[in-house]
């Protein structure tokens, strides 16, 4: 069984900044994909960012691009977003998802497991 358990979510003024985590446990990731989604409330879900196996390749959504960065540590099976500048519009609830099969891919249907969320507030 695959467990994702994000970390990191918080209150933070605008301007502020968060580093999130996800660590990955349950079976061996090696080629796999990891992202991060959002969801505000009343919102669908989105795409933030993704990162390969290698980390050789990421994406990003053009509302986060130059302010987020994703990361990776395989030796941990964690991926990390790094949030500056944060915005009111950040808010949301982050959720962590890994795909088994590699690749670069921004839809939620795309990516097989899941983790429970973390809250980031950022206020004005």
């Amino acid at each position: 069984q695959v467990q994702l358990v994000e970390s990191g979510g918080g209150l933070v003024q605008a301007g502020g900044a968060l580093r999130l985590s996800c660590a990955a446990a349950g079976r061996t990731f090696s080629g796999s994909t990891m992202g991060w989604f959002r969801q505000a409330p009343g919102k669908e879900r989105e795409f933030v960012a993704a990162i390969t196996w290698s980390s050789s390749r990421t994406s990003y959504s053009d509302s986060v691009k130059d302010r987020f960065t994703i990361s990776r540590y395989n030796a941990k099976n964690t991926v990390y977003l790094q949030m500056n500048n944060l915005k009111p519009a950040d808010t949301a609830v982050y959720y962590c998802a890994l795909r088994l099969r590699g690749g670069l891919w921004t839809r939620d249907r795309d990516y097989d497991y899941w983790g429970q969320g973390t809250q980031v507030t950022v206020s004005s």
